[in-house]
This record gives C-alpha cells, structure tokens and sequence, in this order.
C-alpha cells in the first residue's frame, strides 16, 4: 500500500465510523442540526479520537480493496450504535403518539423539527420536552462515551462482532416499546375510563351524537393527563440514561 494512504487509512476508518454514529444519533443526528455543524463535529471528534486509538491491524500490510471493505465496515458499526442509541431515544416519540391517537390529533399536520417529518403535536412536545431534559442531564457525554466505548468492544480494523452489535439493536428496539408503554400507560388508562364513561353514556342518552361530543373531551382530557404527567419527566430522563448506560455502553 502506498504510505500516504497508510497514513489516510486510520483517519478514514475514524471518520466512517463516527460519521455513521453522528448521522443515526439523538440529538447529533437531528435534521434540525444544520450539515455544516455536524460535520464539523465530525472532524472534531475524529481528531479527538486519532490521538488516543490505533488500529488493531498492521495498516501498511492493508491492500486496497481491502481498505475499502474496512471503510464500509466501520460505517456498519457507526450507524449500528447510533441505530441502537436512536431507537431508545424515540421511546417518548412513540409514547406521544400512542397518546395523540388516543386524543384524535393523528391527522394533524405538523412537521417535527427533530426527525423533518409529520408529527402529531402531543408527540413533538414530549419530545422536545425530554430532549431538554436529556441534554441538562448530560446525555450528550452519554452518547460520546458511548462511542468511546465502541472502540473497546469493536477494535478499529478488527473483525467485528456482528452478533453483539445485532444484539445490541434488537434490545434497543424492545427497550423502545417497554419504555414508550410505560410513559404512555396513564394517558391509555385515563382513555380507557372515560371510554367506559362515553359508552354508559351513549346508552342514557341514545338521541345524543357521543363522537362529536367526545372530540373536545378527549382532548381536554388528554392535554390534562399530558400536564400531569410531565413532572415525571425527570424520572423517565434518569430511567432512560440508565438503561443506556448499562446496556449500550461498552
């Protein structure tokens, strides 16, 4: 291999794999994030990262095809841990959608400036809300020391562990509906009740249009469970990160 692209070869390779973990990540990720910022952090972190990582392989004795096959590598890994970090962190999306349903703002047309497209409103303040509190309790350095980690559990230019990393994607994605069901749990139950409510109704008064009538009450009724349950917010925050920290940091 040519020395200038021995040279080259580690930085690619750091700049695959961060760029990967940037683009599918929380908060780095956002569209909001304009491309210019995420590419600089991009660099940044290569940089940061260069100075205390070597490759796991001699660089020099790399052909290269090979090289190019190490490139893609280290972007599957990137975009697998943000893929992963991702998926956890759409729980309170989701959970703000099961509870716009429930309130009938599911065809309501508002784009989200997280994720660029339609959202329902209940689920775009959620979200906001928790991205604020995430950010207050350093989820930023969760996410970096995540990565950090990655270098330990998935060696530069070494043969990656595919099973570990398919693992690692799967349990995020069952830990995204435990924790979206458990954040959307006491809207479904105040639902559920004033369902039961709605149709004991309906049979006292049969003359009485109970679909129309039930718009403004579930909508009063949801934004109230919504304000109820935001001060819980910081516990879900703290019960979230923690997951993440013992599952998905190496």
């Amino acid at each position: 291999m040519e020395v200038w692209l021995a040279i080259l070869l580690p930085f690619v390779l750091l700049t695959a794999r961060i760029g990967g973990f940037v683009l599918v990540s929380p908060i780095f990720g956002w569209q909001a994030v304009p491309v210019v910022v995420r590419a600089g952090l991009v660099l940044l972190l290569t940089v940061f990262f260069a100075a205390n990582i070597s490759p796991a392989v001699n660089i020099l004795a790399v052909h290269w095809l090979s090289a190019v096959l190490l490139i893609f590598q280290e972007a599957i890994i990137g975009l697998g841990l943000g893929l992963a970090a991702r998926l956890v962190y759409t729980a309170v999306q989701q959970g703000g959608m099961i509870a716009a349903q429930q309130m009938g703002f599911s065809d309501a047309g508002v784009i989200d400036p997280v994720s660029g497209s339609r959202a329902r409103p209940i689920a775009t303040l959620f979200e906001m809300v928790f991205a604020l509190l995430f950010l207050a309790a350093g989820g930023h350095r969760l996410l970096l020391t995540m990565l950090a980690g990655s270098f330990k559990g998935f060696p530069i230019a070494a043969a990656p562990d595919i099973s570990l990393l398919t693992q690692g994607v799967v349990v995020s994605g069952s830990a995204m509906l435990l924790f979206a069901l458990k954040l959307a749990a006491p809207l479904l139950a105040g639902f559920l009740v004033l369902g039961v409510f709605l149709c004991i109704l309906a049979r006292v008064l049969p003359e009485m249009n109970i679909l129309m009538a039930s718009f403004p009450l579930r909508v009063g009724a949801g934004i109230f469970m919504a304000a109820a349950i935001m001060p819980s917010f910081n516990a879900f925050t703290t019960e979230l990160a923690r997951w993440m920290q013992r599952h998905l940091i190496l």
